[in-house]
């Protein structure tokens, strides 16, 4: 493999894979609100919230970290408009003070925040006005949940960002390069010292919060009752539901507001712990090294990148779905699987859950974590034994690079309307 496309690969790993405190929707949203605050030179008096459908059902149910266990679109820009470090983006209000938190109350009783559905086709868009003293900024951010383009104060023109809003992708570093084949051979052979410490950060901030998920009473509690089950012999005490376990209960902290960080990937910290806790126990659990672990995570991550990337960053796709296939990828991997059998693995699982919704950031998405983990290991077991989905197979197409187009054409264009119905359900009085 050239040095250029290992470049870009490993540019990809750092543009995907990275810290986040906090569902990753409301916390762009305080990152927004405390860029507009910056700009502004002084807290809001007003604030106008322009926001796309997907954002909006992302972080309608949700909790914010650091919110004393409040939910919503106006605590998240309220927040980082008060509290916020802009400079540290994703982890923007990792740090809130007990009194910042008494004053994002009181601004949040003034009835001061106005939220509208932006006037755009955009999946992911985010623009905040705020108002004081007689002066106005406004910020704008689009595809990516820090991806600024645009500035304004007073109505002057600070930063003017060109971005092809028909794509995506445009601010990132090309994904053409990624195919399961590359990713496969690559994960044999690369140098495990320039992916190492990435991983270790993955390993480390994820298994914490799973750790967390099943310590303490969380959300709907999806790990902690499969470990139950397991204890009191409903469940069987195998490697297959003790990794459900696992990444379910990292995602029961984060969507209930647990302000430990995560290594998020895609853009979501559920598809960044569904990529690696599993894969993280499995190894555990087996005293398998820790330089299989990494080269395991490896696939598991850039698979999930390669499934997301035709998917859309924001859809009515389940993320988690994506994932699942990186997971099925990685455990085949790790069982020393040959490339057809590692893509065959990830078709299975495609072809087993590609329909489930997103509805949004909730507790609900540690159950759909979880179902997808138990579809990945039945990937790659039926891949393992020479049982596979074959062309025709409703989604699966003549090879895995097709069947991961079919699946973002079933996402990007199958599911569009599917997305709106979600949101209208999601925001009605019903």
């Amino acid at each position: 493999m050239n040095n250029e496309i290992l470049s870009s690969i490993l540019t990809i790993l750092n543009e995907e894979i990275v810290p986040a405190e906090g569902c990753t929707e409301p916390i762009a949203l305080a990152y927004a609100g405390a860029k507009v605050r910056e700009i502004l030179g002084t807290i809001p008096e007003k604030i106008n919230i322009y926001l796309s459908g997907n954002i909006i059902k992302n972080v309608k149910s949700v909790i914010v970290p650091n919110s004393d266990g409040m939910a919503g679109i106006e605590v998240a820009v309220a927040l980082g408009a008060i509290a916020g470090d802009s400079s540290k983006e994703l982890l923007v209000i990792s740090d809130v003070k007990k009194e910042q938190l008494a004053a994002v109350k009181s601004f949040l009783n003034s009835d001061v925040i106005n939220v509208f559905k932006a006037d755009n086709s955009l999946k992911l868009y985010i623009k905040i006005e705020a108002f004081a003293d007689g002066n106005s900024a406004m910020i704008e951010i689009k595809h990516l949940h820090t991806n600024i383009t645009r500035i304004e104060k007073n109505n002057k023109i600070i930063l003017d960002q060109p971005c092809n809003d028909g794509d995506f992708n445009s601010a990132l570093t090309d994904r053409k390069v990624l195919t399961v084949e590359r990713i496969y051979n690559l994960a044999k052979t690369i140098d495990i010292n320039l992916i190492t410490p990435i991983f270790k950060k993955v390993i480390e901030f994820n298994s914490n919060i799973a750790t967390e998920g099943l310590n303490e009473v969380y959300g709907v509690n999806m790990g902690k009752t499969i470990m139950t089950a397991i204890e009191k012999g409903i469940y069987g005490n195998d490697l297959k539901n003790k990794c459900a376990a696992f990444a379910s209960a990292g995602s029961d902290a984060r969507m209930s507001g647990c302000a430990l960080p995560v290594m998020t990937t895609s853009g979501s910290g559920n598809q960044g712990m569904t990529a690696s806790l599993p894969i993280i126990k499995y190894c555990l659990e087996k005293n398998i090294s820790e330089e299989s672990l990494i080269r395991a995570l490896f696939v598991s991550h850039l698979t999930t990148i390669h499934i997301k990337t035709n998917v859309g960053r924001l859809s009515a796709y389940c993320g988690a779905i994506c994932a699942a296939g990186g997971v099925a990828a990685a455990l085949t991997f790790l069982n020393d699987g040959t490339y057809e059998e590692v893509s065959n693995a990830i078709g299975n699982t495609l072809g087993n859950l590609s329909g489930v919704i997103c509805d949004g950031a909730k507790a609900s998405c540690a159950m759909k974590i979880a179902s997808g983990i138990y579809a990945a290991f039945d990937g790659c077991l039926l891949s393992l034994t020479g049982n596979v989905l074959g062309a025709g197979d409703g989604i699966i197409g003549q090879n895995i690079e097709d069947t991961i187009k079919n699946v973002g054409t079933l996402a990007s264009k199958g599911m569009k309307q599917t997305d709106d119905v979600i949101l209208d359900i999601m925001i009605s009085k019903k």
